[in-house]
Parts: structure tokens; sequence; C-alpha cells
């Protein structure tokens, strides 16, 4: 269960996925610092009852081991058809609505979960190509830039055929490279704070969980890339890039960190704007 449960369960109250769309979409919905912590907090609790709410959703149709064992053959099989099913059982004996329109609405769940996803990863994504290209003193305006990231989800998906299941061909390394998202989130987070003479403890301490766990789980994956008879080529270099990269965010937060310790910043109040020079830290 070590290392692999911390990067099993992708989206929660550390989540690189969620570091990003923070960054750039709930930071302009907050008048001021200190709404952060409410918005945040109680976001974080809305998921965990989300999070219960599915784990009961996916177990509610299960009567005994076998049956388990049948619905979750191996990893990554059963989870949607457990979810509808499981839930609409639920709803049906809970609340008493029709078997067909419990199924129905929790398929609809599934499917508003997975399209409000992608639409936000492309929208993360088009900013991610628009930075690029202000990095390399180039404008690229949003629907060339939304175009470029189209093109590429398309060319993923049906990477592997007309059946659009391309996707599910590097899904094995979301989770690991998801929570090393993570990790840059907490460092820059960290250096902020440190910028500003607060204590970045809240940061370092989840930082290093999170990093290490990671870290452990993407070397525990990349020396089963190469099982024979079951190695997996693609994954293995992939997942060599993102050890490389890894490890590069790494040393770099690190000289960010003694480079700031090294300055003896100024204190700044809580609710006073960032200067313009100082908005992209």
């Amino acid at each position: 269960m070590i290392p692999l449960l911390f990067v099993t369960v992708a989206c929660g109250a550390i989540s690189g996925f969620h570091g990003m769309v923070s960054s750039g979409t709930s930071s302009k919905q907050l008048d001021q610092e200190e709404d952060a912590r409410f918005v945040g907090y109680f976001g974080a609790v809305g998921e965990g009852m989300l999070s219960l709410g599915t784990i009961l959703a996916v177990i509610g149709g299960i009567k005994s081991a076998a049956e388990w064992r049948e619905i979750y053959s191996e990893f990554g099989k059963g989870g949607v058809d457990a979810f509808v099913h499981g839930g609409g059982a639920l709803m049906e004996n809970g609340l008493g609505l029709p078997a067909s329109l419990s199924a129905t609405v929790l398929a609809t769940i599934a499917v508003l979960f997975a399209a409000t996803t992608m639409d936000t990863g492309i929208r993360l994504m088009r900013f991610v190509v628009q930075e690029m290209g202000t990095a390399v003193k180039t404008h690229i305006a949003k629907l060339p830039a939304t175009g470029i990231v189209v093109i590429i989800g398309i060319g993923l998906t049906f990477s592997q055929g007309l059946g659009g299941e391309g996707g599910l061909r590097i899904w094995p390394l979301f989770g690991t490279t998801n929570q090393l998202m993570a990790s840059l989130s907490l460092s820059i987070i960290a250096v902020v704070l440190m910028r500003k003479r607060r204590n970045p403890l809240p940061a370092l301490i989840p930082l290093v969980l999170v990093f290490s766990m990671s870290f452990w789980a993407a070397l525990e994956q990349l020396f089963s890339f190469t099982e024979p008879g079951n190695a997996d080529w693609l994954l293995f270099f992939i997942d060599v890039i993102i050890i490389i990269c890894s490890i590069w965010v790494a040393i770099e937060a690190i000289v960010a960190m003694r480079r700031v310790r090294s300055e003896h910043p100024e204190p700044e109040r809580a609710d006073e704007a960032l200067p313009a020079e100082r908005e992209y830290v």
C-alpha cells in the first residue's frame, strides 16, 4: 500500500491538478487572501463528502467477496459501472426511486465529472501553451492556443485506435505525475511564504511527505514497466522523464528557498497587494 496508496487517490486536499486550478482560476474568485481559507477548506470538505459517497456507491451492490473479485478483476476495471449500479441501488433503496432512473442519474453524474474535468484541463493547458509562448517571446492568441491543446488531446485519444482509448495508455502514470505536480505547487507556496516572512512549515511538511511518496512510487512503477513478459517501454521512458524532471524541480526549489533566506525580505501585510513585478512568483 505504501507508497502507491498516496498516488492512487490522486484528488483531494493535496493535488497537482487542483494546484493548477487554484493558481489560474480559484485565485481570481477571491476578494482577499483571507477568503482562501474559507473557500479552500469547505471545498476540501465537500470533496471529502463526495469521496465518501463514491466509496459507498462502488460497494453498494456488492454482497460477497466473490462478487467483489468478479467486479474488480484487475486494476482499473469495474469502477464506473460499479459506481452507476451501486449508487443506483442506494438511491432506489434509500429514496424509493425506480432502478432505471437511479442508474441514469448516477451515469449523468459520472459523465459530468468527466466533462467538467476535461473542460478545466483544456483551459489550463491553453494557459500553459500561452505561457510557453511568452517564455520564448511569442504571443499565442486564445483560439490558436486552444486549437493546439484540442489537437493534442484528440491525437492522444485516438493514438491506440478509433475506440478512443488512447488516454488510458498513459493512465498508470497519472497519479504519480499529479502528486509530483502537487509538490511543485507546495514548493512555490513555501517560497512565497518565505518571501513574505511567514511560517513556511504548513507547506514544507506536506511537501516533504508528498514528494517522497510520489518519487518513491515513480521508482516502483519504473521497475514494474520492465518486468519480463509485461514490459511497457513507452511508459518506462515517460516515467524516466518524470523522474528527471522531479529531481530538477526539487533542486530548483531548494535553490530558490536558499536564495530567499539570504535576501532577508521585508515583511508584508496579509491584505497587501503584490506589486506587478511579483505577481507570478
